[in-house]
């Protein structure tokens, strides 16, 4: 039986033993008791083990939930006054730092933050480029397209658009009733809005002016106006402008209505667009919304629209308008969309009253009317 003995000392079995005539350093073996069978051997030592590492105990994390609440606080302070209109191309945004709890305000250029263009990933100045694009691709054909698109419903939802908000009907006597439609190029509600206030209120004292950041919807708005009676054409006028800036023109607090319709989805920064929209209508004045929207709650029919949407759409614009891409990000930018609730609650943001439920669904939500109310 082998003893284990003190670390690297020599395991010797209890035949072993040392022999003069053996080297230096080794032992010797009794095999047998023949004399013959006897040999030197170097013995097997055990080596010393490394000491143990030591234990590593991992430190208790900091609690950051009071500097992270507080943090968010400041956040809240610091996004309210980073919300403020502003007339300049850099908007303000809220950086945190929870760590710190500290959030400061900083200025961000336009342009360098990440958006969408359909289901791509943009910066905001790539998004205005390629929507410019594909509106100036798609101007002439616009229209058109838009009724392939909706089955003609289009018209309908416009007339209720424009009929819901009755322009005409309630400015008072001498004081003219301003409305600004924006991303409203073709004029397809600018020319309603016209119509209503002119013919079915009797009242010429309003004002239209059709903005939009492209010139080319623009042109195809100008050329059909002129086909209008010259009591219209004298209440309308054209602004190349961009929603998310809009131009020192038109003064804070200016305006009684502000319109628009299937072009909020494609603009780079909505949120910047929304607070503008505050910021140029008087108060009590009306941000009015048309939109594609989300049919959500009727399951079947949302299979079907969506089945429409992304097989149909796109080809009708191949054969139609000869340009699939550009109804393929149309189509992809509806569905990018923030929903009805999502919508409202940034309308509430901007700093505009809501009533109610805040949209109207049109055709079980494919479209949706938004209001605010600038307060008094």
């Amino acid at each position: 039986m082998l003893g284990k003995l003190p670390s690297a000392t020599p395991i010797v079995a209890n035949r072993d033993k040392a022999d003069p005539t053996c080297p230096s350093g080794t032992f010797r073996r009794v095999a047998s008791r023949q004399k013959t069978d006897d040999f030197c051997f170097t013995p097997r030592t055990t080596p010393t083990p490394n000491p143990p590492l030591p234990i590593r105990r991992p430190s208790r994390a900091p609690d950051t939930t009071k500097s992270t609440m507080a943090a968010r606080r400041a956040l809240r302070s610091c996004t309210a006054r980073s919300f403020r209109p502003s007339t300049q191309f850099a908007a303000q945004t809220c950086r945190r730092t929870f760590a710190a709890s500290a959030v400061r305000c900083a200025t961000t250029p336009t342009g360098n933050r990440e958006t969408h263009f359909g289901y791509e990933t943009v910066t905001e100045a790539e998004k205005q480029q390629r929507v410019a694009g594909v509106f100036s691709s798609v101007a002439e054909s616009y229209d058109r397209m838009n009724d392939f698109m909706s089955l003609g419903i289009h018209r309908l939802w416009k007339d209720h658009f424009v009929s819901s908000l009755n322009p005409g009907a309630t400015n008072p006597p001498g004081r003219p009733q301003r409305i600004l439609d924006v991303a409203g190029g073709t004029g397809d509600i600018a020319f309603r809005m016209l119509q209503r206030a002119h013919e079915y209120n009797g009242n010429p004292n309003v004002h239209v002016t059709i903005s939009d950041i492209n010139p080319s919807m623009l042109a195809v708005g100008r050329q059909r106006s002129l086909s209008l009676p010259a009591s219209h054409q004298s209440s309308l006028s054209f602004l190349e402008a961009n929603a998310e800036v809009l131009p020192a023109a038109i003064e804070d607090n200016s305006l009684d209505l502000y319109t628009v319709a299937f072009g909020i989805r494609n603009f780079s920064n909505i949120p910047a667009a929304l607070r503008e929209a505050h910021r140029v209508l008087k108060p009590g004045g009306v941000f009015a919304c048309l939109e594609f929207s989300k049919v959500d709650k009727y399951p079947l029919f949302n299979a079907i629209y969506k089945q429409w949407s992304f097989s149909a759409i796109p080809l009708i614009g191949q054969l139609v308008a000869a340009d699939r891409d550009s109804y393929q990000y149309l189509v992809e930018s509806i569905e990018r969309f923030p929903s009805q609730e999502d919508f409202r609650d940034m309308i509430k943001e901007a700093g505009f009253d809501v009533a109610g439920q805040g949209y109207e669904d049109l055709t079980g939500g494919i479209a949706a009317i938004h209001r605010g109310i600038k307060p008094l």
